[in-house]
């Protein structure tokens, strides 16, 4: 007779002892107030009520303090008056904290209070000690600091709740010229989520550090301090008021921020990480969100400022042709005028005046268009997203990046214009060209603008129209009624590829952030699909991994057949929640959620588009539903045209009729049968 399924076989093991082998009751646990089970692995997460039915036949669980002794027990020994108990206790407590029931338990204590505390007094009489103890003094701070961290990181208590005199020493730890790296990190990083999390603490630590002392953690080597550095002030710049974001640029460019990023980051030897590429990417966004009042702002017939642009504008213009006929009357120069700014409607006069009217590039209308286009291109005034790293080098090689960026562009819809020897009638057109050569040269993330124009020289308007004809005739081939026909006769087997190529990705797995508002130092979790596909495996971990996860290292577990739906965007019960991830358009088009039992999620939020297709698909073909993801339409719409080009080969260049050949009629005899016997 099989054991109970309650009944678990598992090692349990504890401090002088060899693991012992041990069948314990799922169910019946003891909740035991001095002893408790702790996962036997590199999290170290105790046994609770919630997590207790992810043990599986063969954990290995180690046998401890319960998490309310453990958190008792370092409260005192933290305080105690031997650096050296005291520092083991530290090192001890920024372990422990990351499991949240003894985080809980720590809180419970005021243990954050305690550990404030200590930053903001007990540091100076350790710095007595620094000449001799250094190490231990750079250790110790360290260790009080990512306990402080993970303690915070649960969300548990608000951020609102600190003195200005810890603000005040986590700056100082910031602004000192040579200070340990770990605590360098861990004040970068408190700083960074005290402004993303209260806009009294923003005030604060806005008046208590300055961009000038930044700047030198960017003119080292280390890329995590360059790193946080640049997260801090992204974190500024973003929740700063509207008034004062132009303020903090224009001291940005004084202090030259651009140019320390361009030397020190982005052209170092040391490829960028992902983070690095992230935190480039917000500032990227958040520098080009400057030019969104000019965008939106409409030309006043009544502002002079702007009258005495469009005049300057018209001199530039036609004072070449007009200086010789300046003396003529007063009605004369105003009919010229007229002339003028008629062809400003508008027009690049000296390369075109020449030309017939109808072929005349406006100048004015192109400008206009071709600034919403690049607006449009770089999503100036859309929040910038959590998990892009689409930053662009060339646009920190220029302090006005985006003035350079259309004097390209507009150059190059001129001669657009002129290849495609277009008329007025044609602009649309022309625009569309000008985008899609823009575009297309922005993918391969040119170093320069020198190198995004050369990109523009070799996508003139005859190689798009190379390139368009191409994907036509790749289109064409395949839309005559018997080739529709074979195509919707594979087409199941093809879905069934791809269905199987979508569960093999789950079962493979994909590691997921637990998006905040601090985003670097957030926990990681990675979920994978069973071999054979009953049961959904994830858990937290401690970094994002190296390749695949192992099943029986993830804690927790999810039966497909307990999955009721799968709800993706808005209707995810995390995108309800309020904060800025409902703000975040791309956020939004990355997150899904599993539902489960009566009112029991699971919350996702893919770190790409792929993955999110990727899984979206998987979980819809697991529930028996269809797979509507745009991967799905490209993935199948690719593999039918590789299918049909292979069992069309032997086809090639023979006309494919629209109707079956006629029968022919029967030979009136059949004498021309040759009988071999």
């Amino acid at each position: 007779m099989p054991p109970p399924a309650d009944i678990l076989k598992v090692a349990i093991e504890w401090p002088g002892a060899f693991p012992k082998l041990m069948e314990i009751d799922q169910v019946s646990l003891p909740n035991h107030e001095t002893y408790a089970l702790q996962n036997a692995d590199s999290t170290n997460f105790y046994i609770t009520e919630k997590n207790r039915n992810n043990i599986k036949n063969g954990s290995i669980l180690r046998l401890t303090t319960s998490p309310a002794q453990m958190a008792m027990q370092l409260y005192e020994r933290v305080q105690s008056t031997s650096l050296d108990m005291k520092l083991d206790a530290l090192k001890e407590l920024a372990n422990s904290s990351r499991d949240i029931t003894f985080a809980q338990e720590f809180i419970n204590l005021d243990g954050i209070t305690l550990l404030v505390q200590m930053v903001e007094s007990g540091t100076e009489r350790y710095q007595k000690l620094q000449k001799m103890m250094k190490p231990c003094f750079g250790e110790m701070l360290s260790f009080t600091l990512t306990a402080f961290v993970e303690l915070m990181d649960h969300g548990i208590i608000s951020w609102d709740t600190f003195s200005v005199a810890f603000i005040k020493k986590i700056a100082s730890f910031v602004c000192k010229s040579s200070m340990d790296s770990a605590v360098l990190q861990r004040s970068l990083a408190i700083l960074e989520s005290m402004v993303l999390n209260s806009q009294d603490l923003y005030q604060k630590v806005a008046q208590e550090i300055t961009i000038g002392q930044l700047l030198p953690h960017l003119q080292g080597t280390d890329q995590d301090i360059q790193t946080y550095t640049i997260a801090v002030i992204n974190a500024l710049f973003l929740k700063a008021p509207e008034e004062k974001r132009q303020e903090m640029a224009h001291i940005l460019a004084q202090k030259q921020l651009r140019s320390i990023i361009l030397q020190n980051v982005i052209r170092s030897t040391k490829p960028i990480n992902d983070e690095m590429a992230h935190q480039l990417y917000m500032l990227q966004v958040l520098t080009f969100n400057l030019l969104e009042d000019r965008m939106m702002t409409k030309m006043d017939p009544q502002d002079q400022a702007q009258r005495d642009i469009i005049f300057e504008l018209r001199r530039i213009a036609f004072d070449v042709e007009c200086e010789s006929n300046n003396s003529g009357s007063i009605e004369k120069r105003k009919s010229m005028y007229t002339r003028d700014y008629k062809k400003l409607g508008f027009i690049i006069v000296l390369e075109n005046s020449s030309r017939e009217d109808k072929h005349e590039c406006p100048f004015g209308r192109s400008s206009i268009e071709l600034t919403k286009m690049l607006c449009e291109i770089l999503k100036v005034g859309e929040l910038p997203s959590e998990n892009c790293h689409d930053f662009h080098p060339m646009f920190f090689t220029h302090d006005r990046s985006f003035g350079e960026f259309f004097c390209i562009c507009i150059q190059l819809l001129n001669k657009t214009w002129k290849e495609m020897r277009a008329t007025s009638e044609d602009f649309n057109k022309v625009m569309q060209v000008v985008r899609e050569q823009i575009t297309r040269a922005l993918t391969v993330k040119p170093n320069s603008l020198d190198q995004f124009k050369s990109r523009l020289q070799n996508l003139s308007y005859t190689e798009i129209l190379k390139i368009r004809q191409s994907e036509r005739m790749n289109q064409e081939d395949f839309q005559s009624r018997p080739i529709l026909e074979l195509r919707e006769k594979i087409q199941p087997e093809i879905m069934e590829l791809i269905k199987q190529q979508r569960l093999n990705r789950l079962c493979e797995g994909t590691c997921f952030r637990k998006i905040s508002s601090r985003r670097r130092q957030d926990k990681f979790w990675y979920c994978r699909l069973s071999p054979n596909h009953k049961v959904l495996h994830y858990g937290d971990l401690e970094e994002s991994p190296q390749g695949e996860v192992p099943h029986d290292s993830l804690q927790d577990k999810l039966p497909v057949a307990d999955i009721k739906a799968v709800v993706t965007g808005k209707d995810c019960p995390h995108m309800k929640e309020k904060g800025a991830l409902k703000q975040n358009k791309e956020v939004l088009e990355l997150a899904f959620s599993i539902l489960y039992e009566s009112d029991e999620y699971l919350n996702f939020i893919a770190p790409d588009k792929h993955e999110y297709c990727m899984w979206t698909d998987g979980l819809n073909a697991l529930l028996g539903k269809e797979m509507t993801s745009e991967f799905t339409r490209s993935d199948l719409d690719t593999l039918l045209n590789m299918e049909m080009k292979l069992r069309l080969l032997d086809l090639e260049n023979i006309q494919i009729p629209e109707a079956p050949p006629p029968i022919p009629k029967e030979p009136s005899n059949y004498d021309f049968v040759y009988d071999c016997n």
